[in-house]
């Protein structure tokens, strides 16, 4: 598991820019920085990550063994989740269809909200982390 190979996403972002640029907001690769990693980019904004994909047992093995809290683990590893597009439900579509064209499990995670300053919200289940 540790040592397969990584996926370029190279294909599918080509593909994305030709056709929905003018309907993307940001885009954010969550290695080196994990699932926070977006907070450097976002102002005035409340990100809001209700619908990741699903944590891979790697990263539960090394919370267990390295008894890591899961809002610490959320700051460090991507927990599986590495490309975030910001977009609008309807692109979002489209881009879903995209991906799944090329074998890329997608989905929608989560939404944005107007907030005073800088705040990110996951949701895993049965914890909010607060960032």
């Amino acid at each position: 598991m540790v040592l397969s190979p990584a996926r370029t996403y190279a294909p599918l972002i080509k593909n994305i820019l030709s056709s929905w640029r003018q309907h993307i907001h940001g885009i954010v690769h969550c290695s080196g920085g994990g699932q926070t990693k977006v907070m450097h980019f976002a102002d005035n904004v409340c990100i809001t990550k209700n619908n990741l994909l699903p944590v891979p047992g790697l990263f539960k093995i090394i919370a267990q063994q390295s008894q890591t809290a899961m809002h610490e683990m959320y700051k460090v590893f991507n927990m599986g989740h590495r490309m975030e597009i910001y977009t609008n439900k309807e692109a979002a579509t489209e881009m879903i269809a995209i991906a799944k064209g090329l074998n890329i499990d997608a989905q929608i995670i989560g939404y944005c909200s107007m907030h005073k300053g800088k705040k990110l919200v996951i949701e895993t289940g049965n914890e909010q982390l607060i960032y």
